[in-house]
């Protein structure tokens, strides 16, 4: 809490070779932050040096996954709420004011815990605003009680028991560069979901349900959430969704397979 009673936000988010568009992120939230916390993964582009221009709460780790990293970042943190943002997202002048006019209340008279933004999603020039895109992110939560699942990808923003609001404005989502990145993000987040699930002791033994999957997922983001209202480029968005689900749930059933064929290779060798 400040001396004059209005309370503190923490910035926190990670990066690894994010050097081409991280500024965005911090120029948004320059004028709200009163500590900007950054864990990087070694970056080799020059991203530690420019966020240093930003702040000094850096630090330089290992990867130890999405989770675990942004547990660190939080853990660092020493104000009444915390921002989680990545680094290729960056808040609206809307969202900026909001933040900020909450910023002059005392944290105990805020019945909200933690609130939600909604992603414009931004995709080769277009913003997004349907399909996929149109979800709010639990983002802003009050310090106390936060912490990360520790998951490797798709990791979970737990926040202490209550009321979570939705704040005005955006947090706009730059999520690939090209083509060739949002294929490349796609396969890697596929791969890394199927390993999550199979550590969580989820199994497919079913091809047919991997198409079905898949379909679906399509089905859902472009036609039930509207994403046809996106125009072309939403169509290509759903069909990037459709192809990471189906690539998901068929490494499931590639590492279900694998390890049932160890099984009975080593019902065989005994």
């Amino acid at each position: 809490m400040s001396e004059n009673g209005c309370t503190r936000l923490s910035v926190c988010l990670i990066t690894f070779n994010e050097a081409d568009r991280v500024e965005r992120c911090l120029q948004s939230v320059q004028s709200i932050a009163d500590e900007i916390i950054v864990f990087d993964s070694g970056s080799t582009d020059g991203t530690v040096d420019l966020v240093r221009r930003y702040t000094d709460k850096v630090w330089v780790t290992e990867w130890p996954g999405f989770g675990v990293q942004k547990q660190r970042a939080i853990e660092q943190a020493s104000s009444d709420w915390i921002l989680i943002i990545d680094a290729d997202e960056a808040l609206d002048a809307t969202a900026q004011q909001a933040i900020a006019e909450l910023k002059k209340r005392p944290v105990d008279s805020v019945p909200e815990v933690g609130f939600k933004i909604k992603w414009g999603v931004v995709r080769h020039g277009k913003l997004l605003r349907f399909g996929r895109s149109a979800r709010s992110p639990l983002r802003l939560v009050q310090r106390e009680g936060a912490n990360f699942s520790p998951d490797l990808v798709h990791e979970k923003l737990n926040h202490r028991p209550g009321k979570i609001g939705k704040l005005p404005g955006l947090l706009l989502h730059y999520t690939a560069r090209d083509y060739g990145h949002a294929l490349e993000k796609n396969s890697k987040y596929a791969w890394l979901g199927s390993q999550k699930y199979f550590a969580k002791g989820r199994r497919n033994h079913s091809l047919l349900l991997v198409v079905l999957r898949a379909i679906w997922t399509f089905f859902l983001i472009y036609v039930l959430r509207g994403g046809f209202l996106d125009g072309r480029i939403g169509f290509i968005v759903a069909m990037d969704y459709m192809q990471t689900n189906f690539n998901k749930h068929a490494g499931l059933w590639i590492l279900t397979r694998d390890e049932k064929m160890q099984r009975h290779k080593k019902v065989l060798d005994e």
